[in-house]
C-alpha cells in the first residue's frame, strides 16, 4: 500500500465531500486542443462501440473508461484526456453501449462488470500496433477496469492502469448512494437509467416500464433491468459476480488505486487495505480529501490532482 495519494488538498472553497463531488461536474470546463476523432466499432453480437481518438503519433497509447451514465465528453474524462496527450500519449475515450448519444442495437446496454467490451476496445487499440498501453478508469470504469485486469490474462502490451473513485463493492456502495444524504445523487443516476430504459423499449417492446417511474433505489432498478439484462438472476448476485474487490488480488499489472477517504459514494468495504497489504502489483491510495471523482485544483494549466498523479504513474511504463 502506497500513501502517495495523501499530498491532495482541495481549494478552501471546497470544504466538504459534497462540494468537491459536485463542483467539478458542474463548473468545470474542459476544452481539448485536439477535438476527438470519432471510430464505430462493431461487437460481435452485431452491436457497436463508439471510440473517440486523439492521436499524434505515439507508440503508447491511454484508453480511458467513464463511470455510470457518463461518456468521453465528461469533464473528468477530457481532463484526463488533455492530460495524457500533454504528456505525449495517444488518447482513446471509449463509450459504453448506449452512452454514445445513439441507443444500441442489443437489448442489453452496458452494467458494472462489462469486461468484454472494454477487452474488444484493447483487442481493436492493440492490432494498431502500439508498444505500451495503458488503462484508466473512473468510478463504474474503475470497477469495470480491475474487474479486466484481475479476471484476465491482459495482453503483454498493457503495462499499467490508474482507477480513481471505485466502488469496488458494488452492493455496499449501492446501499451507501442510497443512504438519505447522498439522495441528490442517487435521484440524479436514476433519473437518467429510467430515461434510457424507456428510449430503448421503443425498440424493445417486451421491455415492461409500468411503473418505472416509482423505482426508488438503484438497487431496484439492478434487480429489475440491469441484472436481467444481462444475465444475472437479482441484483445482489449481478453485485457480487462483478465487484471488483473480488478481482484484485490477482491482477499482475502494476495498477494504481485512489480512492479519496471522504468520498460520498464509497462503503468502507472499498478500501480494502487488509486484502491489499504486500500486493506485488497493486498499489492503494487512500487520500483524506477528493470527493467522487473530483480532485480538483486551481492552477494555470487547468490540470486535476488526479490527472497529475495518473500521469506520474503511467510515466513509469517503461521502466
Amino acid at each position: 500500500m502506497d500513501n502517495a495519494g495523501k499530498q491532495y488538498s482541495p481549494p478552501r472553497f471546497l470544504f466538504n465531500a459534497h462540494l468537491e463531488t459536485i463542483y467539478p461536474a458542474l463548473f468545470r470546463r474542459v476544452t481539448l486542443s485536439t477535438p476527438y476523432t470519432r471510430e464505430r466499432i462493431a461487437t460481435p453480437d452485431n452491436d457497436f462501440l463508439d471510440l473517440d481518438w486523439i492521436t499524434q503519433g505515439s507508440q503508447e497509447l491511454v484508453i480511458i473508461s467513464h463511470g455510470l451514465e457518463g461518456d468521453s465528453y465528461r469533464p473528468y474524462i477530457k481532463g484526463m484526456a488533455s492530460a495524457m496527450t500533454r504528456q505525449g500519449f495517444d488518447v482513446l475515450a471509449w463509450n459504453y453501449r448506449g452512452c454514445s448519444q445513439e441507443m444500441n442495437h442489443q437489448l442489453r446496454f452496458y452494467h458494472s462488470g462489462a469486461t468484454d467490451d472494454l477487452d474488444l476496445v484493447v483487442q481493436h487499440a492493440a492490432a494498431k500496433a502500439y508498444k505500451a498501453i495503458c488503462l484508466i478508469g473512473f468510478s463504474l470504469g474503475g470497477n469495470i477496469t480491475l474487474k479486466y485486469l484481475g479476471e484476465r490474462q491482459p495482453l503483454s502490451v498493457i503495462k499499467r492502469a490508474a482507477v480513481f473513485s471505485v466502488p469496488m463493492d458494488l452492493h455496499t456502495s449501492c446501499n451507501t448512494i442510497s443512504q438519505p444524504g447522498n439522495r441528490i445523487y442517487a435521484a440524479r443516476f436514476l433519473k437518467s437509467l429510467r430515461n434510457k430504459i424507456v428510449r430503448k423499449s421503443a425498440a424493445f417492446p417486451e421491455l415492461d416500464i409500468r411503473d418505472i417511474h416509482k423505482i426508488a433505489t438503484i438497487q431496484d432498478f439492478d434487480d429489475r433491468y440491469t441484472a436481467p439484462l444481462h444475465g444475472f438472476p437479482d441484483a445482489v448476485t449481478y453485485y457480487r459476480l462483478c465487484s471488483s474487490v473480488n478481482f484484485v488480488k490477482s491482477i499482475t499489472t502494476p495498477t494504481l488505486i485512489v480512492n479519496a477517504k471522504n468520498d460520498p459514494f464509497l462503503s468502507p468495504e472499498c478500501y480494502p487495505t487488509d486484502l491489499l497489504k504486500g500486493h506485488p502489483f497493486v498499489s492503494f491510495e487512500i487520500p483524506m480529501r477528493g470527493g467522487h471523482v473530483g480532485f480538483a485544483e486551481l492552477n494555470t494549466s487547468g490540470t486535476y490532482w488526479s490527472e497529475s498523479r495518473a500521469v506520474q504513474f503511467l510515466q513509469q511504463v517503461n521502466s
